[in-house]
């Protein structure tokens, strides 16, 4: 079969691109589709073998590199551009735009959905919060391209002959916004690099962007109320100023780390703190693999990889008050380190790989049969 795997975007090494790379474990003869490509040749070598991507002409857009988002309302049309009539099957890798590709009824069109268009679906407000748009003209025409693009996300939806969900959380949130079934299959993790560290010492520990919706700012006023508590935090962004200018003297920014220097955090953390509301979340499977318990905020993907009062400690509200009992309830419990690790090796990279090519070719032989 003739395949074509489309995504939105490559620009970073993300939970998005550790997908495309494990699918390219699997088969690796795909070409390959994007709206745009800006890859380091390192992470180039890594999930795509270093092989060409076809993009839009918003690849050679003026800031497109520093700022792709900005041509928001060009994405459809830039995706519909794409001719795919060649191949037999069209593999779609979606958090906002790859899944809208135009398809006959000749070609089979599967979609690993991360997430329905986030900005436009569930994080409306709060996208149009902080780019400082809920106002004025800019904001009206803002709230207009949004509205269009809601439109069309809807109605390409129906051009995915098969959705495939990343958590239970997203199975409900596409049948929520696109009314159609999917089948879940978890991320993969590569959970046999993280090894297990029984001996924890006597600090707390994050790692994340610095974006708003990773609610590090939460974590830093937290601890900021528990100074007998270290946490470290990793991690840049936008937001890092910010956020260190209101930490206390018990918390210690970092900033960007390599990898072997974030296992070696996490491995020796007494536990790993998440505030963010994620569709499934990499980095705690990640933590729970060093046998790292995670104190996590207990609303989407985080509900279905840790175990509560198991594999670390779930909250309720992202507020402080919430976040500060989580803290010194785990301080009161005992945790399995070995327990820990033996249930992040659940969303192993082979787990997935085992899975989605099972699903996809069951799907492909139901398709040869009908044709």
């Amino acid at each position: 079969m003739k395949k074509a795997l489309v995504h939105d975007w490559y620009y970073v090494n993300g939970g998005a691109e550790k997908v495309i790379h494990s699918i390219n474990a699997i088969w690796d003869d795909f070409d390959h589709y994007a709206l745009i490509d800006f890859l380091s040749e390192k992470d180039r070598k890594y999930i795509l073998n270093n092989k060409t991507v076809h993009t839009s002409f918003i690849q050679k857009l003026p800031t497109a590199k520093s700022n792709h988002r900005k041509f928001l309302q060009l994405f459809p049309y830039a995706i519909e551009q794409f001719n795919l009539q060649e191949y037999e099957v069209v593999l779609s890798s979606s958090a906002s735009i790859a899944k809208g590709v135009l398809t006959n009824q000749n070609q089979l069109h599967i979609c690993y959905c991360h997430s329905p268009m986030r900005y436009a679906w569930d994080f409306y407000h709060e996208y149009l919060k902080e780019a400082n748009l809920e106002k004025g003209m800019k904001g009206l025409y803002a709230k207009y391209v949004l509205n269009k693009i809601r439109i069309w996300d809807v109605i390409n939806s129906n051009r995915v002959d098969h959705f495939i969900a990343n958590s239970n959380y997203i199975a409900g949130r596409i049948k929520k916004v696109y009314n159609r079934e999917s089948t879940v299959i978890y991320p993969p993790v590569d959970v046999e690099k993280f090894l297990l560290t029984k001996d924890k010492q006597d600090f707390y520990f994050t790692a994340s962007r610095m974006v708003s919706y990773k609610k590090i700012d939460l974590i830093v006023r937290a601890f900021n109320e528990m100074p007998d508590k270290k946490l470290i935090v990793a991690g840049d962004g936008p937001d890092f100023t910010r956020i260190k200018k209101i930490a206390k003297s018990n918390i210690e920014f970092i900033g960007f780390v390599g990898v072997e220097e974030l296992k070696n955090y996490m491995q020796n953390a007494k536990a790993f703190v998440f505030a963010a509301e994620e569709d499934f979340g990499i980095i705690p499977v990640e933590a729970q693999a060093c046998g790292t318990p995670v104190i996590g905020f207990g609303k989407g993907g985080l509900k279905e990889t840790v175990i509560h009062e198991k594999t670390g400690i779930l909250f309720n509200k992202q507020e402080v008050g919430s976040l500060k009992d989580a803290v010194l309830y785990f301080e009161e419990k005992e945790f399995n380190h070995e327990q820990i690790r033996e249930h992040a090796l659940k969303f192993s990279k082979e787990r997935f790989e085992k899975e989605f090519k099972f699903f996809v070719e069951t799907k492909y032989q139901d398709f040869i049969k009908l044709k």
